[in-house]
């Protein structure tokens, strides 16, 4: 096989320098990495250069050999390539090393030798006397891709002009080549499993595709890059020479004849590819005559068989029939389509088969494409048959792909005249119909030409071009969901109107369901444009006109053969024959139309009759040109049909009229027959291909006689005996037209709904193109069809014209007999169940999605019902709740509580608020770093520890609010159920050990009615839960009387209701929910008390957990009520609920009467100075004391429910402590003259009789007061900017407003009633009436803050008490006083930091930057997105006790919330307490894609509507909620 030279290039090396010696023992060693940089780095010298590349080249041999025995080939590989790349890229050395040592030999030669070692006997056709050898896909060389480095090389050297054109010169080396290839013709063959399944699934089939592509195909495409113009035309001449013979020599070598072995099918066929790809160039670019190079017929009839067979073996895969095979059968046919294979595999196919019918007798062609899907006894009038070759289950599946195959085959114009830039247009257009597409995804969608060095795509308009003339770019945007969308392209509406190419689609496809997909698109279009309401079908496109060289494609349109089959189907279809689809006849009528597109010019109307004589052998039609064929009508067919059939039991020429046919619920069989003049012939499809075969081979070779065996189809024949055969002849008298015309009828269930629009319109026939026509159904396509014909032939227009005249006869509804009932065809059923299973689906889904928007959509007024109770009674009955387990109504009772599902989470959102509107920035250089002096929590956490340190603790301890950091967030979906449900509940949850996300131990579940993620159960107190008299007039009691109440009310503490003393299950379980709170936040969170334990703590945190509540509530309103309405919170809000449960507990910590704060406020101390002898610290000054915890601490320790009247008493003592907070705060901010000027001012008006409801005389009456001790001596402070009386009262207002706002929620909560909505500047006046401070609206212009004050006892006493506590104070500490002041809070929103514009800017500072913690550069780095900290994602340098830095962090800093984005990805990462999610990605490119792990490199560029919706959910504590891919991190992030 190989010449002398060849042998050479395998032997034994002599070493002649120490260079040679070098390699040597580079290679021998694999590569050693040290090694080979010390080779390459002498490169640039030129003449170690050359001689370098020279022994590279000497040793290629060796260097297979060490690489086949290689253990680690991949690396060896790449350091083979990384030398290799350097020495080929460059063309004058190639050219130099090819002219002097005969690289391509060499190359060729090894890849040979290579090769040789992995062949096993082919068992394609001739499994016994095969003398073909393929490789063996299972083999590590091809498996693991080990041949990739010389293949590359190969390629590598082929891309430069001169070493190609040496390559195409020389007939030795392409012999070689084609010998190579051969090696891969017919590997990997698939055998159908015909009785059980494949036991074990090879999955060589990868091997096999990559190894085509890879070893075959781009070489290919390398040598086509150098075909480009005539002068070239000699490399075509030679490559397809060769290839022919390699060809005819594989013929030989399988044994192959003229019939395809059954059952058994190869997707690779190398050498027809080469044959096919160059026959294109050579059209296309080489303007070479294509019949100077084709072979003979016999050789065109072989060539046509195997491709044939791939496409019918994808039909069968595609109908189920290799099922036994495995799901790797279905793998390999998805391959073959898919778009990096497609222009190597099925695209030359495709053309190959063009090429062949276009030379081939067209009845020969389209009778051998009927038998290869194996439909040849379905093409029968009659209406039942036996198939031999097919199960009846797959013939309609078979039929259209039959039908399918035969469009695509006469509508593609790839290879036969279209250009580059329409090719790239048309598969931009197809996959756009598919689906929207993103512009990464298109990008690898759209097939290349696979040889790296022809660009992208070919042609001169670029793709992005193309792609903005075709589509519309959609922004991402968000579904309610919350699921992400990427940016996408989607098709004009004139892409949709003009240019949506089904044929193209299907072509294109992977996955059947795409083709549906683009179907429904098409659709939705149409309805949306009202071009047209109802299911369309496939529109028909025009199509590119052929290259005059395949202008014989069209004669296949023109065959008699085509002819009947396309009668015989619509005739089939028009009588209910079984096996028959809606896709058949709009494949039919597709086939019709291109017939009528591409009419034959020659023939007139007139004269056809004379010249179709001679041939008319067959009487079914007269001629071969379809436009006169569907006029010409067809009387009687001889039937062979089985003697059950009922064809048979009547006399044959009797009255065989249609509705005896249309009855018969069957259809089929043996040879098509017709009757002319009385005799009836018998037309087979198969007899006639094997008479035009025979005769060919007859006339090509005289020894045919003993070649020629023909093969009977038998040996498919199903077991058992088939029926007898029988002859029967049918009445048709119809013609294509006229069954067109019944069918429109037919179609509309209409009588004559078909009226020739020419008679209204002749316009129509000048101009044709009628808009519409273009899209429709069924009907329209046929309406489309008769007006084409009509245009193209006097004489149809005239038959059309008489049919329609001629009253048809009803078409008589189906009457089903039950014996008829039970034939009625299994797949028809299967459809109508798939059907209504779809239809169930969408239903189920709508009402998941409907009950989904009521569940999520917080303005929605149902999902409250659970917790509403009936408003319209004035006093209400006790409130029902529905069990979400049980289903059962009622109240909650002591014995059997119903609860509420909770999530508890510990939250630190509230502690992230900073006091300026300035968000901060992400820091992205070393001067930005970011210091939480300024956040909420860093503020109150330095209050605290001051107060502590000057007074005594339980009293600091009721002074201030924690949980700013680690507070409680409770919230829930607004279910509620049976606490002892919800027990088997999670008993059951316990035992389903299949869980997604959630850990039951931890008292982890979803809501068993809408599935949100919960971790609690919050008991309903017994009773009517809200007061509802909301607006009732305020009693006539006297504020003394209601203080004394609300005084004796705290005293009697142990009597309530539910006592403590006697276990219930309701206290049970509140206790139960207290421990979940507690633990649901860290110990550091709860623990602030010096001596640990004490009960205060607990009291403070109880009291806390509802300030947390009500201040988030706050934040998720957006920081005020100017909205007002019950808005979201007021929906799903617990807070009701978790008031019971904190109050039950914190009425067991009784207050000493002596301390309670109380008193301080309502009473005026007598004894002023016994207090302060004593050793241990004084007591928190009242005006030191947060008034918004006040109000919780008394709210909560009295009796519930609490009367409106004392809730409304206890606001009005609380404001007036607030007040004077307000004017000391006021005070100190003043300068020394304008505080000596209001204190005049004020001592004036002192004795008006409104003076205690005026801010001058207080503020005047504070500075007296204050005065007396050392508080105004210490320095300057920062001085208001204007006094005048407008400032000092927006001050006051702004001061007073943050405790409203909280009163007037939890009003809200605990006595129902809406928030009035307001503008901003209104909001103090609207709340203070809405809360009862104000007595009666007077007008704006005269109102003040102070207006609201009412004193209990006379006002100047009480100011005049705390005043001197502070006095005193000061004395001791006089540094202190004004620091512990309250001041006018002022927070902003939480936020996350402000990222950069550019993600380029993160990833520059970060990548590289090393941890503080362990100072190396982290693997994975990521940042905190609230505060900036820099971690070490998965680190183990800084883990600490088994903990990972990033869960630590989120520990820390979020209380086990942490939302990190990780630099070398670009995406967030979310964790939350023990699990964690993939949150997505802010930063998108300019086509509006994610580039998760930067593995594109495109410049992406900050999303803002995305890091949006991650702060909100940030801010509302729905990451639980809105993510569904959680999972444990085992503290391992």
């Amino acid at each position: 096989m190989f010449a002398a030279v060849d042998q050479s290039i395998m032997d034994v090396l002599k070493h002649k320098c120490f260079l040679e010696e070098l390699l040597f023992w580079t290679i021998k060693y694999e590569f050693p990495q040290k090694m080979v940089t010390f080779l390459l780095n002498m490169l640039p010298d030129q003449d170690y250069k050359i001689a370098f590349t020279k022994t590279f080249v000497q040793h290629y041999a060796f260097i297979m050999k060490t690489l086949k025995k290689s253990h680690e080939s991949d690396t060896m590989s790449n350091r083979i390539v990384h030398i290799s790349v350097q020495l080929f890229s460059n063309e004058e050395l190639a050219r130099q090393v090819t002219e002097e040592c005969q690289l391509l030999d060499i190359m060729v030669t090894v890849l040979l030798y290579m090769m040789e070692s992995c062949l096993i006997k082919s068992e394609l056709q001739d499994e016994e006397n095969s003398l073909h050898v393929v490789v063996n896909c299972g083999e590590a060389l091809l498996k693991n891709n080990t041949y990739w480095p010389l293949v590359s090389d190969f390629i590598n050297i082929l891309s430069h002009q001169s070493v190609a054109k040496k390559f195409l010169e020389d007939h030795g080396l392409l012999v070689t080549w084609m010998n190579f290839v051969s090696f891969f013709q017919g590997m990997n063959l698939n055998k159908r499993e015909l009785n059980e399944h494949v036991e074990f699934e090879s999955q060589t089939y990868y091997a096999a595709f990559a190894a085509e592509l890879e070893a075959c195909a781009q070489p290919m495409w390398g040598l086509l890059s150098h075909c480009k113009v005539r002068e070239t035309q000699e490399y075509t001449r030679n490559v397809v020479r060769y290839c022919l013979e390699a060809l005819q020599d594989w013929f030989d070598a399988i044994n192959f004849v003229d019939e395809p072995a059954p059952n058994q099918v190869t997707f690779h066929l190398p050498l027809h590819r080469y044959f096919a790809m160059f026959l294109s160039k050579a059209v296309k670019c080489q303007e070479l005559d294509l019949d100077t190079i084709l072979p003979d017929q016999e050789m065109l009839m072989k060539l046509m068989i195997h491709p044939l067979q791939i496409q019918a073996s994808l039909s069968e895969i595609h109908s189920n029939m290799w099922v036994r095979n495995g799901l790797q059968i279905k793998g390999q046919a998805m391959t073959y389509v898919q778009s990096h294979f497609c222009n190597s595999m099925i695209d030359p196919d495709i053309y190959l088969l063009q090429v062949c019918a276009s030379r081939l007798d067209p009845d020969y062609f389209i009778s051998s494409v009927f038998e290869r899907f194996k439909v040849v006894d379905l093409l029968t009038m009659a209406s039942q048959h036996q198939n031999t070759v097919l199960d009846s289950e797959h013939e309609r599946s078979m039929l259209e792909g039959a039908l399918t195959f035969l469009v695509l085959l006469l509508s593609l114009r790839l290879h036969l005249g279209m250009t580059d830039d329409e090719i790239l247009r048309a598969e931009m257009v197809a996959q756009l119909c598919m689906n929207d597409r993103t512009h990464s995804s298109l990008l690898d969608l759209i097939p290349e030409n696979p040889n790296p060095k022809s660009g992208i795509i070919p042609g001169s308009l670029s793709f992005e071009s193309v792609l903005s003339a075709v589509a519309d770019f959609k922004a991402p945007v968000f579904e309610p969901g919350g699921s992400m969308q990427q940016g996408m392209y989607t098709p004009k509406a004139e892409v949709w109107d003009k240019e949506f190419d089904p044929v193209m689609v299907i072509l294109r496809t992977v996955y059947r369901r795409d083709v549906q997909s683009a179907m429904d698109r098409y659709t939705a279009f149409l309805k949306q444009s009202g071009k047209f309401p109802g299911n369309p079908w496939p529109p028909y496109k025009k199509r590119t006109p052929l290259h005059p060289s395949y202008k014989g494609l069209i004669k296949l349109l023109h065959c008699k053969t085509l002819h009947i089959v396309l009668f015989t189907l619509l005739y089939k279809i028009l009588m209910d024959h079984q096996n028959l689809s809606e896709h058949v006849l709009c494949m039919v009528l597709y086939l019709i139309e291109l017939g009528l597109e591409n009419s034959p010019e020659q023939e007139s109307d007139e004269e056809e009759s004379a010249g179709g004589q001679e041939r008319c052998h067959d009487s079914w039609f007269p001629g071969s040109n379809l436009v006169s064929n569907m006029r010409h009508f067809i009387n009687y067919v001889r039937v062979r049909v089985p003697e059950t059939a009922p064809e048979v039991k009547r006399e044959p020429p009797a009255s065989t009229s249609s509705d005896g046919l249309a009855s018969s619920q069957s259809s089929r069989r043996k040879s098509l027959q017709r009757e002319n003049s009385g005799t009836a012939q018998v037309f087979s499809l198969v007899a006639e291909r094997r008479k035009k075969f025979q005769e060919i081979i007859n006339r090509n070779t005289s020894e045919a006689n003993q070649v020629v065996r023909p093969k009977t189809s038998m040996k498919w024949s199903a077991p058992g005996a088939t029926p007898q055969l029988t002859t029967a002849i049918l009445e048709v008298k119809e013609s294509i037209l006229s069954l067109l015309i019944k069918l429109h009828h037919k179609l509309s269930g209409k009588q004559n709904s078909y009226y020739p629009p020419w008679l209204d319109d002749v316009d129509v026939l000048i101009h044709p193109e009628i808009p519409r026509y273009s899209h429709g159904d069924g009907m329209t396509a046929v309406e489309r069809i008769l007006l084409k014909a009509a245009v193209q032939s006097r004489m149809n227009k005239r038959i059309i014209e008489e049919i329609c005249r001629k009253v048809t006869p009803p078409v008589p509804p189906k009457k089903i007999s039950s014996a008829e009932k039970k034939t009625l065809d299994k797949e028809e059923r299967r459809q109508k169940a798939r059907e209504r299973q779809q239809k169930l689906l969408a239903e189920f889904a709508s009402r998941q999605k409907s009950f989904m928007e009521t569940a999520m959509d917080v303005e929605s007024p149902d999902a409250d019902i659970a917790m509403e109770v009936a408003t319209s009674e004035q006093h209400v009955s006790e409130a029902i709740y529905d069990c979400v387990i049980c289903g059962q109504s009622g109240p909650s009772t002591e014995d059997r509580p119903t609860g509420l599902v909770v999530l508890l989470q510990a939250s630190s959102v509230l502690g992230q608020c900073r006091n300026s509107t300035e968000p901060k920035k992400l820091p992205t250089t070393e001067e930005e770093q970011i210091y939480p002096w300024d956040t909420c929590a860093a503020l109150h956490d330095v209050r605290l520890t001051t107060l502590q340190r000057y007074f005594k603790d339980s009293s600091c301890l009721q002074a201030v609010s924690i949980g700013w950091e680690g507070g409680v967030y409770v919230q829930t979906c607004g279910h509620t159920l049976h606490i002892d449900c919800h027990k088997s509940y999670m008993e059951s949850l316990r035992n389903d050990q299949v869980l997604q996300g959630f850990s039951v131990d931890k008292g982890e579940f979803t809501c068993p009615l809408c599935r949100q993620f919960a971790n609690s159960v919050l008991p309903c107190y017994p009773g009517n839960n809200v007061e509802r008299s909301i607006w009732q007039s305020h009693s006539n009691k006297c504020m003394q009387d209601l203080v004394q109440e609300v005084e004796d009310l705290q005293e009697q503490l142990g009597t309530f209701p539910v006592s403590i003393s006697s276990e219930t299950n309701l206290s049970k379980e509140m206790e139960s929910v207290m421990k979940d709170i507690k633990s649901t936040t860290q110990k550091k969170y709860t623990d602030y008390s010096k001596s640990p334990g004490s009960p205060d703590n607990d009291f403070l945190f109880m009291y806390s957990v509802a300030r947390t509540n009500l201040e988030l509530e706050l934040v998720h309103r957006g920081g005020n009520l100017c909205s007002g309405g019950a808005s979201t919170a007021g929906k799903r809000s617990c807070l009701n609920q978790l008031f019971h449960v904190l109050a039950m507990h914190m009425r067991l910590y009784s207050i000493d009467s002596a301390y309670n704060p109380w008193r301080k406020l309502t009473q005026p101390m007598q004894d002023k100075n016994s207090e302060l002898i004593s050793e241990e610290l004084p007591e928190v000054p009242v005006l030191y004391r947060d008034v918004s915890s006040l109000l919780l601490i008394q709210i909560l320790t009295m009796p519930q429910p609490l009367h409106k009247e004392h809730f409304t008493c206890i606001i009005k003592v609380l404001f007036t402590l607030l007040y004077t907070q307000a004017l000391a705060a006021l005070s100190v901010k003043c300068s020394a003259e304008d505080r000596m000027a209001w204190k005049e001012s004020g001592a004036l008006k002192k004795n008006t009789s409104s003076g205690e409801k005026s801010w001058e005389v207080l503020l005047g009456h504070v500075i007296s007061e204050l005065s007396k001790g050392k508080i105004y001596e210490e320095g300057e402070t920062e001085e208001l900017t204007v006094v005048n009386p407008d400032s000092v009262e927006r001050y006051l207002q702004q001061f007073c407003l943050p405790f409203l706002r909280i009163t007037s929620l939890l009003q809200h909560h605990l006595f129902g009633g809406d928030l009035p909505s307001c503008q901003e500047d209104e909001e103090f006046t609207v709340l203070a009436s809405c809360l009862g401070l104000l007595p009666s609206f007077q007008s704006a212009h005269q109102f003040t803050s102070a207006s609201c004050l009412d004193w209990p006892v006379p006002a100047f006493d009480m100011v005049s008490q705390w005043c001197s506590e502070l006095a005193s104070f000061a004395d001791r500490h006089p540094d202190q006083v004004k620091a512990l002041l309250i001041q006018e809070p002022k927070w902003d929103l939480p936020r996350l930091l402000q990222l950069p514009e550019n993600y380029n800017t993160i990833f520059q500072y970060y990548h590289r930057k090393t941890c503080t913690v362990c100072t190396k550069v982290p693997k994975d780095p990521a940042v905190c997105l609230v505060c900036g900290t820099f971690v070490c994602l998965k680190g183990l340098c800084c883990k600490q006790q088994s903990y990972c830095e990033c869960v630590l962090h989120s520990q820390n800093c979020g209380a086990g919330t942490g939302i990190f984005l990780l630099i070398n990805a670009s995406v967030i990462i979310i964790i939350r307490g023990h699990r964690f999610c993939l949150w997505g990605s802010v930063y998108l490119d300019a086509h509006g894609e994610e580039d998760r792990d930067l593995r594109r490199g495109k410049p992406l560029y900050i999303c803002k509507e995305r890091y949006k919706v991650l702060e909100q959910q940030w801010v509302s504590h729905t990451f639980d909620h809105i993510n569904k891919r959680w999972g444990p991190h085992y503290n391992g992030l």
